[in-house]
């Protein structure tokens, strides 16, 4: 008896006036139409064309790429300056908060104009994401000789700090 009220369509139809009745937009003050109380967007990066992303896996990783077009819901051609415009799904995709104004499928002379307008580039190495991975990369570039000389600037650095906070520990007992 419980299996048939939920295979019924019939029951759907009726609860959704009910349901939906107090969800009516509200009537504005200022204008006669209806609109719905306006809320902050908090989600700001959109799959769309000319949207700036970095891929996160596969043969292009850590390259920017800009979205050119939409395939599907799973699938966007991607192009870049300095590579062949392909396929990519977009879980191998994140989004930036960069985006130019290009049209649906440029040519490649178009797109790297439209990036050079945008300063693409630059805008990514200032963010604290691209400054991030810049960092990431000159680590991992770091050969033995050059992370020793690092562990003794670190050491260094700390005995600094050290030695300062005991001067200032010293004033402030005085």
């Amino acid at each position: 008896m419980g299996k048939e009220k939920y295979r019924s369509s019939k029951s759907a139809k009726t609860l959704a006036p009910v349901l939906f009745s107090q969800y009516q937009p509200q009537l504005s003050s200022r204008r006669s139409s209806a609109s719905f109380p306006r809320e902050k967007m908090t989600f700001k990066r959109f799959v769309e064309i000319g949207r700036v992303a970095l891929v996160n896996y596969g043969k292009e990783y850590g390259r920017l790429v800009v979205i050119v077009d939409v395939v599907d819901q799973n699938r966007a051609l991607i192009d870049a300056p300095d590579m062949v415009r392909c396929q990519i799904n977009f879980k191998r995709l994140s989004l930036t908060d960069i985006k130019i104004d290009i049209p649906r499928i440029p040519k490649k002379k178009t797109l790297i104009a439209a990036m050079d307008e945008a300063d693409v580039k630059n805008k990514w190495e200032k963010s604290s994401w691209g400054r991030k991975l810049i960092v990431q990369q000159r680590r991992a570039s770091l050969n033995d000789f050059d992370r020793f000389k690092v562990m003794l600037a670190r050491i260094k650095r700390g005995g600094v700090i050290r030695q300062e906070l005991a001067r200032l520990k010293k004033e402030n007992a005085a």
